[in-house]
């Protein structure tokens, strides 16, 4: 009896060590980028990417199943602005973040971007924050990547500053936000926070500049666009819409 005990208890065990990896094996799999790029223009003020961007679309996949890598130019710890670390700024997904030691450690050990290859994933998404306008905007890691992820019909998701991404990101020798609708960051916002002159270029003007059928709604509100594969976030109020479109899209793809 004591046998035949063993036996069940070892048949059970192997039952469901082999569907937890069946599980995972049909999970789906998303790759953060994130900036590297922590200055402010020539302000001597610190930025870098947008803590609610980053944990509002985060925990809205990982709550779901979503099993999610992430990545950066220079790999390691990417730098937080510290303006999103205020608690002025502060939101339900910053607080969990800002007490969620486990997620703390691995933020601090992301990959490098050119290490990473998007056949390992179902879609990208890109967190925004001042930062990407002076490293991602013109990494060449990082527009072959989003072409990959393009090319092979999977979703590419951006919100708020991200989308200055795309900027030289081409597909078939167009820009691949030509005749796309899209939004982010506007430049009444940007000007609100006081740096027109600061940043780079202005986002709202280089999409459009690209051929993209831009559109917003009122500064600091939540608003998302989805053009086939392409989904874009306006500020940071629209991470979790975003979260939520690129979702919708992962789970409808078999």
């Amino acid at each position: 009896m004591k046998k035949i005990a063993l036996f069940a208890i070892i048949a059970l065990t192997a039952s469901c060590i082999t569907a937890t990896a069946q599980n995972k094996k049909g999970m789906k799999k998303v790759l953060f980028v994130l900036t590297s790029h922590s200055e402010l223009g020539n302000t001597g003020e610190k930025t870098g990417f947008w803590i609610e961007e980053f944990a509002a679309p985060y925990y809205e996949l990982a709550d779901k199943g979503v099993i999610i890598d992430i990545a950066s130019p220079l790999g390691g710890q990417p730098p937080i602005d510290p303006k999103s670390s205020d608690p002025s700024s502060a939101t339900e997904d910053t607080k969990r973040f800002d007490k969620d030691t486990e997620l703390q450690a691995k933020l601090s050990k992301t990959h490098k971007l050119a290490d990473v290859n998007q056949a390992d994933y179902d879609a990208v998404f890109y967190p925004g924050g001042h930062g990407p306008l002076w490293d991602l905007a013109t990494d060449a890691s990082s527009g072959a990547l989003i072409e990959a992820f393009y090319t092979n019909n999977k979703p590419v998701a951006f919100v708020c500053h991200s989308p200055a991404v795309l900027k030289n990101v081409k597909v078939n020798g167009d820009f691949l936000v030509k005749g796309k609708k899209v939004t982010g960051f506007s430049n009444t916002e940007e000007e609100a926070v006081g740096l027109t002159n600061v940043v780079p270029f202005l986002l709202e003007d280089a999409l459009q500049a690209n051929g993209a059928i831009y559109s917003k709604i009122g500064d600091w509100q939540s608003y998302a666009v989805e053009d086939g594969l392409l989904i874009t976030g306006q500020n940071p109020a629209s991470s979790k819409l975003v979260a939520e479109k690129l979702l919708n899209q992962l789970n409808s793809k078999k």
